[in-house]
């Protein structure tokens, strides 16, 4: 496939969903549910969603902080400030092209610190597969502490039938997955083996560092402010305020996932938001209001920190150029 129609499919696709499930997911409601849903907006308790956003802000600068620590074993050393910036607007340009702000942040560190594009993308890379390998192991958490309840909602939703044929073809995919990545000489299994190759050098390069310590501990730290940052957001409606804290896990992964894999959540976040709340009780109303209120919340916040930083970066930076 050419690579420009590859990028418009890969832009394209995940907005398409995002302005389907919108639809879908509205239209679906009453009048009745559609002024519920209005309703939980105007009553949330707004203050826990902006100390859900400082949290998450907090993340952000921690995570400026944590690159350098990536960067010192190259021999370079960023500016905490520039960091910073970088990741803003990494998050504002991955609203809309998914995946394009890693290369903005390696281009803006190699025009304002002078750090060679490829070694900066080579630390964001090797960062971002720790990060996977912490949702990873937050997922493996999820499925664990609500394993009884999930079990229960497919074994009831789901025919046995489709469950064992299901359960036959991820076997079968199991068995076939390393065959195929031993033997095939496709693109695509190229792709699988640099990716492989990703994670293990990203995995490595931790070896590399002398503050190992402080590097995952800053990568924890992170990751709790997230998780803290999402378990703020459902105090602002009483609907959410109660939830066990297996359900705000599983939710809080749920919509990592849609983040992580479309542009930034686009109508994914709120409607996979409301579907696994809905599993565990809550009102699919309150779920998609609850949905919108924290995708809107931190959307806002990646924009206004993103648009600043794109402003303030030549100015603050002028004396190096």
């Amino acid at each position: 496939m050419n690579r420009s129609v590859s990028k418009f499919l890969q832009i394209t696709i995940p907005l398409a969903l995002g302005v389907f499930l919108i639809w879908f997911v509205y239209d679906s409601f009453t009048p009745e549910q559609l002024v519920e849903t209005k309703k939980y907006f105007e009553d949330a308790n707004y203050g826990f969603v902006f100390l859900a956003v400082f949290l998450s802000t907090l993340s952000h600068l921690s995570r400026a902080y944590r690159w350098n620590f990536m960067l010192e074993p190259l021999g370079y050393k960023s500016r905490l400030v520039n960091n910073f910036m970088a990741i803003s607007v990494a998050y504002l340009l991955n609203i809309f092209i998914p995946k394009s702000g890693e290369v903005s942040r390696a281009i803006i560190v190699d025009r304002y610190e002078n750090i060679p594009f490829q070694k900066g993308f080579g630390t964001i890379i090797s960062e971002r597969v720790i990060d996977l390998l912490f949702l990873f192991l937050f997922t493996t958490a999820a499925l664990i502490i609500e394993f009884d309840a999930l079990y229960t909602y497919v074994k009831k939703s789901v025919p046995s039938s489709i469950l064992f044929l299901f359960g036959i073809g991820i076997l079968l995919i199991a068995m076939s997955i390393p065959l195929y990545i031993k033997f095939s000489k496709s693109n695509v299994n190229k792709k699988i083996k640099t990716f492989v190759m990703g994670l293990k050098e990203g995995i490595f390069s931790i070896h590399k560092m002398r503050k190992k310590k402080e590097f995952l501990l800053h990568s924890l730290f992170i990751w709790i402010l997230y998780v803290l940052s999402f378990y703020s957001s459902t105090q602002a409606l009483p609907e959410t305020a109660t939830i066990p804290f297996g359900t705000m896990i599983i939710t809080f992964v749920v919509g990592s996932f849609t983040i992580g894999f479309t542009n930034s959540g686009f109508g994914t976040y709120p409607a996979a938001i409301a579907g696994i709340l809905s599993i565990f009780g809550v009102a699919t109303t309150a779920g998609v209001a609850f949905g919108w209120i924290v995708w809107i919340s931190n959307i806002t916040s990646i924009v206004i920190f993103g648009v600043l930083s794109l402003i303030l970066l030549p100015l603050f930076n002028r004396k190096q150029l």
